[in-house]
């Protein structure tokens, strides 16, 4: 691949409060304490408590480490479903760990729009590939409600990217949030099909 690498942890969508948040998630779903959390994370108790409440930034390693920790694994019989469908299906669409972005599962269709095969991207963010467009979406989301239980679909209109690798070509794409049954969340990605001419178009990105 030409393009610089980035690792699967690089910094996206959601800020350090945002990460906070999650890990709070992350914790009440596997009955972790704080105290535990901060032995996985090598920080103290303190920490933990005040990054979970906004109060204080993590370093830029204490941040790789916590979205390592948070990142995306489908390993329960729903995920490795979703994983299914999604590989399956004919829709242009692909599944992403919501965090890093690290590909999880692609169609046919969007596959064969990619010159590298998706067996080599598979685990890999896909982050690198972003267009202007999808990176400026990115950093809105917070504002649509993207990390609230119950977020809503978004709509993004995009330019052209600069990969020949990977291409994304103009158009509008939708994104769904979906939780996992490790308390962690997948993005589905689906290319909308182009509006008839004279068609209105709801963009909400």
């Amino acid at each position: 691949m030409t393009q610089a690498a980035l690792t699967d942890c690089e910094v996206v969508a959601t800020g350090t409060a945002g990460l906070g948040r999650l890990l709070r998630g992350w914790r009440a779903l596997r009955r972790i304490k704080q105290g535990h959390a901060a032995v996985l994370l090598g920080v103290s108790q303190p920490t933990v408590s005040r990054w979970e409440n906004g109060v204080l930034a993590p370093t830029p390693d204490q941040e790789a480490r916590l979205r390592a920790l948070l990142a995306a694994r489908p390993d329960g019989a729903a995920d490795r479903e979703l994983i299914r469908l999604v590989s399956a299906s004919r829709q242009t669409v692909h599944l992403v760990c919501d965090l890093t972005h690290r590909l999880l599962a692609v169609s046919g269709p969007r596959a064969r729009e990619w010159r590298v095969d998706e067996r080599e991207l598979v685990g890999v963010s896909l982050w690198r590939y972003a267009s202007d467009d999808i990176r400026a979406a990115e950093a809105r989301l917070g504002e649509l409600g993207w990390f609230a239980p119950a977020a809503p679909a978004v709509t993004v209109t995009t330019n052209a990217n600069r990969s020949r690798e990977v291409p994304i070509h103009p158009g509008r794409c939708e994104w769904v949030r979906f939780p996992l049954s490790d308390g962690s969340f997948a993005r589905l990605v689906r290319t909308v099909p182009a509006e008839p001419v004279g068609t209105a178009v709801d963009a909400r990105c």
